[in-house]
């Protein structure tokens, strides 16, 4: 992380207590049910990565400011064109409307930021992403924080070590996020 758009320091954190999604444990309402029916947006995977970086990266005015300084936006593209970050973006109508982005190493998939420009945009960005790690064997979905938007979504925290004991155990886990066509 970085304390800014403008350090250019990065740190890595460990927090006390973790967030984590349990694989088994989304909450989907009732309401994104619906919306889900509707098929109302589309969903493509590393499609425009860089793109979902950049607006997670966005100012809102809910969140003037954001961790993701010049540093993060190159190593986290780096680890994209490695294969070892992905993001899950949601269209509509040809246009960019929510997303996120993380990074897989064996069966844990680190969430690290996502986005909505309609509502309930990045939401159905999460279904769609547990149900790519639920299909590939994954273990663990980190959020490192929780917010009152990812409880919401079943999201519950973790003391630092059942993480690292739940992480030890991911990391054991053979898969990739999808089979990776030769480029």
């Amino acid at each position: 992380m970085a304390e800014n758009r403008n350090d250019t320091g990065i740190f890595l954190v460990d927090p006390d207590t973790r967030g984590i999604i349990p694989l088994d444990g989304l909450h989907i309402s009732r309401s994104l049910r619906k919306v889900l029916k509707r098929n109302e947006f589309q969903i493509t995977f590393d499609r425009c990565y860089p793109k979902v970086l950049e607006e997670c990266a966005r100012e809102t005015m809910d969140r003037p400011e954001t961790w993701i300084n010049g540093g993060i936006n190159f190593l986290y593209n780096q680890l994209h064109e490695m294969g070892h970050a992905h993001s899950v973006e949601v269209w509509q109508n040809d246009d960019l409307v929510g997303g996120l982005y993380g990074v897989s190493i064996g069966g844990a998939f680190f969430g690290e930021s996502m986005f909505s420009r309609k509502t309930n945009a990045s939401k159905v960005a999460l279904v769609y992403l547990v149900n790519q790690l639920n299909a590939r064997g994954y273990s663990l979905l980190d959020t490192q924080f929780i917010t009152d938007h990812l409880k919401s979504l079943g999201a519950i925290e973790i003391i630092r070590a059942e993480f690292h004991d739940k992480l030890k155990e991911a990391l054991k886990i053979k898969t990739s996020f999808y089979d990776i066509p030769e480029r």
